[in-house]
């Protein structure tokens, strides 16, 4: 005896379900889809604040799908408070019994919980700037140029031992403003200051900034006159390096590579001013640079939220101090099942009413079109505000006022289907046997109206899940404690710093988009009836 299948597939259907699993990325970006949403489905066993397994005092419990207390855990004398299962399985009385186990999710962090701070301790940073000072010297000037007494100038005469005695025109490209400059202040006159941007004669990119002083008149003229150079740029760029300190106290860098080029000289006066700064002052100094000095200030980062990913919290930690991790899976099970379920309640409501458009026709359509369009004029938003703020927000509030008007699109497309299909044949012959409209309707008509339905159904799913992003967005949409990627993008606006909050929820949202994407133009090849298309 042979059972009877519980679906019968039409060879049509069989071809088209052939032709979609033909098409490769239609295939797997189905089942990657398929993939993300039972895992949006398992959030409770990836991200968890609650252990999966507790094994206490000889019993057994599963905190994550139970809901114990205190006295469930340690007897009838304590209290029946909530349990803090991070703090129980650190206690003395857990890690005393050598037979107490605890298996955690591999996130354990449920979206809701906000992270200890105290947790996170050994991520303080200190930012230590260095600042390298530009190298300055003075010299006096005779009238053909010659450089006398001269003071810390030897980095403007890089091919000199000792720059007295010296041209200053040998080495350097004197403008004729400089040169009048120096007559007027060697022939007695008063003169104000003077500055000019010079050029090394030799030494590509090596500029200076002299400076004339403000002289008065002299009775007599002057055998010599004073000039100041100062290097335009420092020799060193200034830089910030990042010092971060194990549990042990010991200091490491941040940034490895930055740190090899600090001369192995200057590396212990940086080590000790950053600390310094984390004792909770800000030390300043000027400490010895290559010969020079450098001004160095000292500044530490607390623990503060956002806080970038670091190891247990991999794609960081929002403005609430919560695991983002957690809150993008737990976001993706609430999208995808808030993108289903309206677009099988919009699928389900548009076929309805477009089917008795399409089939009765008459005034039954005029009238079902009239009120569609009206209908279609209300202004959804202004809707979605005054039904929040009068009922409130809920998930199951927001599926219904969006499934009111989600439905009108798909209509259109199912009434033109019942208006091509109740002309044909087989459904004269249908009312001939004296069928009844309901039994006509579904059970002739629409198999056969079924591949606008199918098509559309991928993309009514983008619509669904962007939608209810953009409401979360714009904060008309899930309560403010509800997991969502509208709401961490919110949060990316406020702080745009926090790279974190905007590459996460928008990389799930994309890749969320794009298979559905895919799923949807594989559906729509695979209903296709020419076996190519082809753009001319």
């Amino acid at each position: 005896m042979t059972l009877r299948p519980l679906i019968r597939l039409s060879p049509l259907t069989r071809k088209r379900l052939q032709n979609f699993l033909r098409i490769r990325r239609a295939r797997v970006a189905l089942a990657l889809l398929a993939v993300l949403f039972v895992t949006g489905l398992a959030s409770e066993l990836l991200c968890n604040s609650r252990p999966l397994y507790l094994r206490f005092n000889g019993r057994t419990f599963f905190p994550a799908f139970q809901s114990l207390t205190q006295r469930d855990l340690l007897g009838p004398d304590a209290e029946a408070a909530h349990v803090n299962y991070h703090a129980f399985t650190a206690s003395a009385a857990f890690t005393n019994t050598p037979g107490n186990r605890a298996v955690w999710a591999p996130v354990p962090f449920s979206p809701g919980d906000v992270i200890d701070a105290a947790s996170l301790r050994d991520y303080r940073t200190v930012r230590v700037s260095v600042v390298p000072d530009c190298h300055m010297g003075r010299l006096d000037l005779r009238p053909d140029l010659t450089v006398t007494r001269p003071v810390s100038c030897e980095p403007f005469f890089p091919s000199l031992a000792d720059p007295d005695g010296a041209r200053l025109d040998t080495h350097w490209r004197i403008p004729d403003d400089f040169r009048r400059a120096l007559e007027a202040r060697l022939s007695g006159r008063p003169a104000p200051a003077a500055s000019f941007l010079l050029k090394h004669a030799s030494v590509s990119g090596l500029l200076a900034r002299a400076t004339f002083p403000a002289t008065g008149p002299r009775p007599a003229p002057a055998p010599s006159a004073r000039l100041q150079l100062r290097q335009t740029e420092p020799p060193d760029t200034p830089f910030q390096l990042r010092f971060r300190r194990t549990p042990d106290g010991a200091l490491y860098p941040v940034s490895p590579r930055l740190w090899r080029r600090v001369p192995a000289a200057h590396q212990p006066d940086l080590l000790r001013l950053a600390s310094e700064a984390f004792t909770g002052t800000a030390p300043h100094s000027v400490i010895p640079w290559k010969g020079r000095q450098a001004a160095v200030a000292c500044a530490l980062t607390e623990v503060a939220w956002p806080f970038p990913p670091v190891r247990n919290h991999w794609m960081g930690i929002d403005s609430a101090g919560r695991d983002v991790l957690a809150r993008v899976l737990f976001g993706m099970r609430t999208a995808l099942a808030f993108g289903l379920l309206l677009a099988l309640w919009a699928m389900a409501f548009g076929l309805t009413i477009g089917a008795l458009q399409g089939y009765f026709g008459g005034w039954a359509d005029i009238a079902g079109q009239r009120l569609t369009e009206i209908w279609s004029a209300l202004p959804f938003l202004y809707v979605m505000i005054f039904v929040g703020s009068a009922l409130g927000r809920s998930f199951l509030l927001l599926l219904v006022c969006y499934g009111l008007f989600n439905w009108i699109g798909i209509s259109y497309y199912m009434r033109a289907e019942f208006l091509r299909l109740r002309a044909r044949t087989f459904v004269e012959a249908a009312r001939c046997q004296g069928l009844s409209a309901p039994r006509i309707i579904f059970g002739h008509i629409l198999p056969n109206a079924l591949t606008p339905l199918i098509t559309l159904f991928p993309f009514s799913l983008i619509g669904a899940i962007g939608a209810l992003t953009a409401l979360d967005f714009l904060g008309f949409g899930l309560p403010p404690l509800t997991p969502s990627w509208g709401e961490l993008l919110q949060q990316a606006q406020m702080f745009r710093w926090a790279w974190w909050l905007i590459l996460f929820p928008s990389l799930a949202l994309f890749t969320v988009m794009l298979l559905t994407v895919l799923v949807g133009e594989g559906l729509r090849d695979a209903f296709d009836p020419r076996p190519q298309s082809k753009l001319e």
